[in-house]
């Protein structure tokens, strides 16, 4: 399968670099975000755990990932290794079509390709958040180049779809179960999230934890993350239009009505539960609503993306302290907000979707009955076990090889200069005689 050949239309392809950029900006603000919430003696590791996610996956992409992803069906499970090899048919001219590139829709291939290269990077990226602290440098590179190989690229290609690739014959999510996820609640959100609580749950706790505090060491930084991540976000969600219309447009005003519903929602449990609001709750909000609506914001109305985030920001306050009832450690609340807040957003488009919005669908509370909210749980399940199963047996790959776990030392002493020989702050004095 070979995308057509044509003249890109300008204004969409310049949104669509925009788009790139802002999706791409996504994975820094991730580990600004995420070194904030870790303690200083692990704020390098974290960031560097999140942005080699970059170089990583790019390298896979570009040989075979984009086309196990986006290339030629088979049986609704994996694109074709033949289909773009090395990138090969997106980028370059066709001696019959002189006049013309290869083209997704009306933008460049080479631009989807880069496109959606950005969201397996933030994919890989979020995962870190469970292993904070503890995980082997060395085997983290390990682990995200083959997760993902084996776990993302299957997923996305049952999920995503693309004008002229994946739209008509893609996977058996998009194309055959007909479950909504418009920009990843699935392949990036469920998926990032339950391969997050495996891993974790095979490298085992951190030493201390629960009984030593283990506050972030710099809220400034994620707050700041939390607002580069809102904002890269809409280059997230509209972008996945692949189109300058109407429905980026819309898709743009319910992905910033879910994360402010999100925060507002967050902030009131907190004030009730504990009796106050903090900056580290409205942080976890914005995230929260941002999540659920990555697959739900075609699906509802600006309205609908107030429930959304509304929903997520309620249930993801309280969720993110299971781990504390079942002693699981997930230490940045990966599970808690990317899975749960991305099991809310999948599931509320069978309740609040409406025939308005851009996908055309009525949810339950729209009249639609159960026939989209069935589609969606099967979506949800479906990921939940594959990346599940998949990842243990990574992890377990990885345990029983190389190891999975730092040194005790470094763990003790930090992980910046055990694993990189590095640290973030110089607190020895200065000056002459």
């Amino acid at each position: 399968m070979f995308p057509k050949y044509g003249v890109p239309d300008s204004a969409n392809t310049a949104w669509m670099l925009t788009a790139f950029a802002l999706v791409l900006l996504m994975t820094p603000a991730l580990a600004l975000f995420y070194g904030g919430m870790v303690r200083s003696k692990s704020v390098l590791n974290m960031m560097m755990m999140c942005l080699s996610a970059i170089p990583i996956v790019w390298i896979i992409w570009v040989v075979v990932g984009y086309s196990l992803a986006f290339g030629d069906d088979h049986a609704g499970l994996i694109g074709g290794f033949g289909s773009f090899p090395g990138l090969h048919h997106t980028y370059g001219h066709d001696p019959a079509h002189p006049t013309g590139i290869p083209l997704v829709g009306t933008i460049p291939a080479i631009l989807f390709v880069a496109f959606q290269a950005g969201f397996a990077m933030v994919t890989v990226a979020l995962i870190a958040g469970a292993v904070a602290d503890r995980m082997r440098f060395i085997s983290w590179v390990i682990f995200a180049a083959v997760w993902s190989l084996v776990v993302y690229v299957p997923i996305a290609h049952w999920v995503f779809s693309a004008p002229g690739l994946t739209e008509e014959s893609g996977g058996w999510i998009v194309s055959h179960l007909k479950a909504i996820d418009f920009a990843g609640g699935t392949a990036v959100e469920i998926n990032s999230g339950a391969s997050a609580l495996i891993l974790a749950l095979f490298l085992g706790r951190r030493r201390g934890w629960p009984k030593d505090p283990m506050r972030p060491h710099n809220l400034p930084f994620v707050m700041l993350g939390a607002g580069l991540l809102w904002f890269g976000w809409f280059g997230f969600n509209a972008g996945s239009a692949l189109e300058a219309n109407g429905s980026a447009a819309m898709i743009a005003v319910n992905t910033l009505g879910a994360g402010a519903a999100s925060m507002v929602a967050w902030l009131v449990v907190e004030q009730v539960r504990h009796g106050r609001p903090t900056s580290f709750g409205a942080a976890s909000g914005v995230i929260a609503g941002l999540v659920a609506i990555t697959p739900s914001c075609s699906a509802v109305t600006p309205v609908g993306a107030l429930a959304v985030g509304a929903a997520a920001g309620a249930v993801s306050s309280y969720a993110i302290e299971l781990k504390f009832r079942w002693r699981y450690d997930d230490s940045l609340d990966v599970v808690g907000v990317h899975f749960v807040s991305g099991v809310v957003g999948m599931l509320m488009i069978g309740l609040v979707a409406s025939h308005s919005a851009p996908a055309g669908v009525d949810g339950l509370f729209y009249g639609g009955g159960i026939d989209q909210l069935w589609r969606q749980a099967v979506a949800v399940i479906a990921v939940l076990a594959y990346a599940a199963a998949v990842t243990s047996v990574i992890a377990l790959a990885l345990r029983y090889t190389i190891g999975l776990r730092a040194d005790r030392e470094h763990e003790i002493d930090g992980i910046d200069d055990g694993q990189h020989a590095e640290s973030a702050y110089d607190f020895q004095p200065s000056g002459g005689g």
